[in-house]
């Protein structure tokens, strides 16, 4: 493979950046720009080692000052020579430092080119290659727990352990079936039958973590509804911790759905604070309107906010019949509590719990917290659990899922062990393409693509 190079550290103005260079040739392109002052040569650097020095053009002139660090073949993270080039961290001279690597015999590496690399020389499974940018792209501590079980492999493990077991039944079935002459023992009915189970149970909870667990990493899609002025702007300020929306007196400030994400507690709640849903003969309000109903739709928690120093009306009866009939995690809010109660609890207690705030004063936000995690179980959630990154490894453990069980139906209804061997060889293909030990060469390249250069 080529030798490549990308900026590994995000393109803005800081205080280091750092340059990447992989590949056979990659001590060389680092000596023909780096000019160390602690040593007397690059080449003669051993792995793991670290230089002081400039680095240079090719007329020699001084670009900049920094540090190269080495990382010999197979101990680095690409399994290949690689050498990193800290620089100062600004925009001009970061990219300069690249050109200078370009210019030297180095090319631009593909996103996820490094990691990429990483797993064709053996140093990564893809489920730990994949857990790569989970560990970037981690807002909480359950998402950040989940990627870096999967980067240590558990992951791999587990499905491993399911794979093998269904490799060892297939070459049991097929030397019965291929060698009737010899004497071979008849693969003994209950006993295969226990070992799908014990597959098929091993999925199943698998599966049902992802689904469980998927709030917790991904984070939940979480809509503020109510009628106009009730307090959904300041409800979201306060959440937030800082003011995005625009709060006021005037009924139907908010006309768009406004997008933030928050951290509450363990838990990334997606917000979007929608405009107030009520009739109105306003064009402009009534798009605002669909808008939120749109949003309410799609939720996975609404938060639904009344005023407490005025009685319900009608608008807010329909409002929370409508929210009642999605069918979604609901938690009631009942803001304005500084000001005299005139809201009945009682009426709006039937549609979900309550929870009294003052969004102007900040009152109420760890009971909020507090009510977010138990409609989502976060109790009850076991943080070690293991969780697919994405929807190709689940889409690969479902297809693993359902052949299993058409596997285990077959030999229960008394069809052809031929019948039972096909099946299981369709699960344990398709978990072999989820750890990436049969993954075709048009899977691998997907799982880069949506990798950022530089990783």
């Amino acid at each position: 493979m080529s030798t490549v190079c990308a900026i590994s550290t995000p393109l803005a103005q800081g205080g280091i950046s750092v340059i990447r260079i992989s590949g056979e040739n990659a001590v060389n392109v680092a000596a023909a720009v780096f000019s160390p002052l602690s040593c007397q040569s690059i080449e003669n650097m051993p792995g793991y080692s670290c230089a002081y020095g400039r680095i240079t053009d090719a007329s020699g002139k001084t670009v900049d000052d920094g540090v190269l660090t080495v990382f010999r073949s197979p101990r680095s993270y690409t399994g290949e020579d690689v050498c990193e080039i800290s620089c100062h961290g600004g925009i001009y001279v970061t990219k300069r430092v690249l050109r200078l690597c370009l210019e030297n015999g180095a090319k631009l590496a593909d996103k996820g080119e490094f990691t990429k690399r990483a797993f064709l020389n053996g140093k990564l499974s893809l489920t730990q290659a994949e857990a790569v940018m989970d560990t970037i792209s981690a807002q909480g501590e359950y998402a950040l727990n989940s990627a870096n079980l999967a980067r240590q492999g558990r992951l791999f493990k587990n499905i491993k352990a399911v794979t093998d077991k269904l490799v060892g039944l297939l070459g049991e079935l097929a030397a019965w079936v291929d060698y009737p002459e010899d004497d071979i023992p008849e693969v003994e009915q209950t006993a295969l039958e226990n070992s799908l189970a014990q597959a098929l149970s091993t999925l199943d909870r698998i599966i049902a973590d992802y689904d469980r667990g998927l709030v917790f990493k991904s984070g939940i899609d979480t809509c503020i509804a109510g009628k106009p002025n009730v307090g959904k702007s300041a409800l979201m300020n306060m959440l937030l911790g800082f003011e995005r929306s625009i709060v006021t007196d005037i009924a139907g400030t908010t006309r768009d759905v406004i997008q933030e994400s928050v951290q509450l507690g363990s838990i990334t709640l997606k917000l979007s604070d929608t405009a107030g849903i009520h009739e109105t003969g306003d064009t402009v309000e009534q798009l605002g309107v669909e808008l939120a109903k749109k949003r309410l739709d799609s939720a996975m928690l609404i938060l639904a906010v009344f005023d407490s120093s005025q009685a319900l009306d009608e608008q807010d009866k329909t409002l929370l019949e409508y929210i009642s009939k999605l069918g979604k995690k609901l938690l009631v809010i009942l803001n304005k509590i500084d000001l005299e109660t005139a809201a009945d609890k009682s009426e709006l207690e039937k549609y979900g719990e309550v929870i009294e705030i003052s969004a102007k004063n900040g009152e109420g936000l760890d009971e909020i917290q507090a009510a977010v995690e138990r409609l989502f179980g976060v109790g009850d959630y076991d943080p070690d659990s293991d969780i697919f990154a994405n929807e190709r490894q689940k889409e690969c453990a479902v297809t693993a899922q359902v052949h299993l069980k058409t596997a285990l139906q077959s030999l229960q209804s008394g069809q052809t062990l031929d019948a039972v061997t096909v099946m299981i060889d369709y699960a344990a293909n398709a978990l072999l393409e989820l750890t990436g030990e049969k993954a075709t060469e048009a899977v691998v390249n997907n799982v880069f693509a949506k990798f950022c250069v530089g990783k």
